[in-house]
């Protein structure tokens, strides 16, 4: 196993901070991700899946991780019944595919096996896009995520922002320009840690991802 990167803890508005205490986002800077599928992780998403059997999917929202993220979701006006949180949503997608499969690459893979580990959803950047690390604030009245097409973002919306540039509503779009793509010089890894889920839980997320990304800290 690489070193692990030092996790950053980056800046929350002070009005979302004592609107949501305990609410903190966590980033790490990895180099690229080693190439070609890890037989390895293949194996572990296969294991993870005997965990999301029917019964355990039902009984998911009650553990204390899951359970906290659909607190926080109504508190900032999603339903988790219709806006599912992401481990709900991967065990539904679990049960309906019968199994979780290796994705689209290594980057793909090492995500989902974090999230099935902790309950953490990890993002990934493109490191030019979040050269620091990302920080929470709401959106401005008539900010736009993207910019091709760009879409709206409602008025106090919950963002993540780089150097002033939303890169993401929070458990929601994606801006499709700060993706990693096959010239990234490296990926940042990026967890949210909502209120009531434990610091070790948003790290174990980050260390997860990146040992199954194979990639060494960047620079």
């Amino acid at each position: 196993m690489s070193a692990d990167a030092p996790l950053v803890r980056g800046p929350v508005a002070p009005a979302v901070a004592a609107e949501f205490p305990g609410l903190a986002v966590w980033s790490c800077a990895v180099g690229p991700p080693a190439r070609g599928h890890d037989p390895g992780v293949r194996e572990q998403l296969a294991l993870l899946s005997g965990r999301f059997h029917g019964a355990r999917a039902v009984e998911l929202r009650r553990e204390p991780v899951p359970a906290a993220h659909r607190v926080f979701f109504r508190h900032v006006g999603l339903d988790p019944e219709l806006t599912r949180t992401p481990i709900e949503a991967a065990a539904l997608e679990r049960l309906v595919a019968g199994g979780h499969r290796s994705g689209g690459g290594r980057l793909e893979d090492a995500l989902l096996v974090a999230l099935l580990e902790t309950g953490v959803e990890v993002l990934a950047f493109d490191p030019d896009a979040a050269p620091a690390a990302p920080g929470l604030r709401t959106a401005a009245p008539g900010e736009r995520l993207g910019a091709d097409p760009a879409l709206p973002l409602p008025t106090g919306r919950l963002v993540l922002d780089a150097a002033g540039r939303p890169l993401a509503e929070l458990f929601g779009a994606v801006d499709p320009a700060v993706r990693v793509g096959r010239r990234s010089a490296g990926v940042r890894l990026v967890a949210v840690q909502v209120p009531g889920v434990p610091d070790i839980s948003a790290e174990e997320a980050l260390w997860t991802c990146q040992e199954a990304l194979g990639a060494p800290p960047a620079g």
